[in-house]
């Protein structure tokens, strides 16, 4: 008998938590993303540009094995919270003809690989830049409300939560990268503010369309990338320093807009999320989080291969991609992704799961 209590009281708290869970999570009915590889679950499928994922191994984790044009080998760090929030367990790419507004209105990813916030850093690989993300959710508002209704689309959209997540790029592949470009124009600092002053644009042109629950993500320790650590070869391929610098001031000027914009902005509740501690300590302290390594990539040699360089026949791709941080050069696998994202919700995203 008192196992059979034991079990019907077990099961009862199931029920009840589950149901804790729907109230506390339907306060956001659909995540809303912006951003670049960090956070694009397959738009880049379906432009020109060299910089593409959906092929394998990318993808060979994912539901069924599929490809989708994520840059891991399996979910990102979006699908997981989209996910904790009660929602579907992957945010479907916009430009993906295979969905419709019936599977957006309840989360959709306008994120482009290869952008930034800087429309010079989109030239690079030639892909869409990041303000044309912007007008695509304009339409997609437009559809919501004709597919709902407007009272409705209206509720979704206020109520939704939104995250973005970019701004490496301008960086690694902009700013330090194209010698007569950015740096020629503008000192490091120069560079930042100019990137925050386009940060807060977006954001506000978002909150006067609607948008009150947005997250504004931060830059990863981008000097610890394999990538990075490949070029850094000769002084024992360590972590650029300079650029986890870099990182840790640009992000210290997002917080500044964040408490900035959430002060001038009414009803506005804009979070700051923060990569960078949680990927650092991964990289500094791997076995402790479960990972047998940190500095190099599972695909190919782990140095250097990214989009069509980590294909299916490098013989040199790990089994396992449990066991490292790092997915390719330059994304982390689909284990890190998780732990981001569990990172993000318990902390920054935390105040959205409310009664």
């Amino acid at each position: 008998m008192a196992e059979k209590a034991i079990i019907t009281n077990w099961l009862f708290l199931t029920y009840f938590m589950l149901q804790i869970l729907k109230v506390v999570c339907a306060n956001v009915p659909a995540i809303i993303v912006f951003g670049d590889s960090s956070v694009d679950s397959g738009n880049n499928n379906q432009i020109s540009t060299i910089l593409k994922s959906n092929f394998e191994p990318y993808g060979r984790d994912f539901f069924g094995g599929n490809p989708t044009g994520r840059f891991s080998n399996g979910r990102i760090p979006t699908d997981f919270i989209s996910q904790a929030f009660g929602l579907k367990p992957t945010v479907p790419a916009y430009l993906d003809p295979v969905y419709s507004i019936k599977d957006f209105a309840t989360g959709v990813c306008f994120s482009l690989a290869g952008t930034g916030y800087d429309n010079a850093t989109s030239d690079v690989l030639s892909v869409i830049p990041f303000w044309m993300e912007l007008e695509y959710y304009k339409q997609y508002q437009n559809d919501l409300r004709n597919y709902l209704g407007v009272e409705q689309a209206n509720g979704v959209i206020s109520e939704a939560l939104y995250l973005l997540s970019l701004g490496t790029n301008d960086f690694l592949e902009n700013y330090y990268i194209i010698p007569d470009g950015r740096s020629s124009q503008f000192s490091i600092e120069q560079y930042q503010d100019f990137l925050v002053g386009i940060a807060r644009d977006f954001v506000t042109e978002l909150y006067y369309l609607g948008a009150r629950k947005i997250s504004l993500g931060g830059l990863p320790p981008m000097g610890c990338l394999p990538l990075e650590r490949t070029t850094n070869i000769f002084f024992g391929s360590q972590c650029i320093e300079e650029y986890n610098t870099v990182a840790l001031q640009f992000n210290g000027k997002l917080q500044a807009l964040v408490e900035s914009l959430n002060a001038t902005l009414v009803g506005l509740r804009l979070v700051y999320s923060d990569p960078y501690e949680i990927l650092y300590d991964m990289i500094q302290n791997p076995i402790f989080f479960g990972f047998v390594d940190a500095n190099v990539a599972c695909c190919g040699t782990g140095l250097f291969e990214m989009g069509y360089l980590c294909d299916q026949i490098n013989p040199f791709t790990c089994s396992d991609a449990n066991k490292y941080v790092f997915w390719d050069s330059f994304h982390p696998t689909e284990k890190t992704n998780a732990i981001i994202a569990d990172h993000a919700v318990k902390n920054s995203l935390s105040q959205f799961l409310y009664w």
